[in-house]
């Protein structure tokens, strides 16, 4: 089964790479785009075949690995037959 995580930077966070990208983007003619910021997105291929059990162990492995819980946010997905589970 597919698993994704996003890992993003918790609010009032500086972002320095999502500053540069917003003010390029501005400088290119963006001028809708008022803030960026800049995550990771992870996708797994897990043995796991119970749903549940692999929620459990994406967020053992975001706690231990994926995400600095300090200073980031992450969201995990389970995709099952097709369909995304979102945690």
């Amino acid at each position: 089964m597919k698993a994704r995580v996003y890992v993003t930077l918790k609010a009032g966070v500086l972002d320095p790479q999502g500053v540069a990208v917003g003010k390029t983007l501005g400088r290119l003619g963006f001028a809708e785009v008022a803030d960026v910021r800049i995550g990771k997105f992870v996708e797994l291929e897990l043995t796991e075949t119970d749903p549940r059990r692999a929620e459990a162990r994406l967020v053992e492995m975001c706690k231990e690995l994926i995400a600095n819980t300090v200073i980031e946010d992450y969201r995990v997905e389970v995709v099952t037959g097709g369909a995304a589970a979102v945690k």
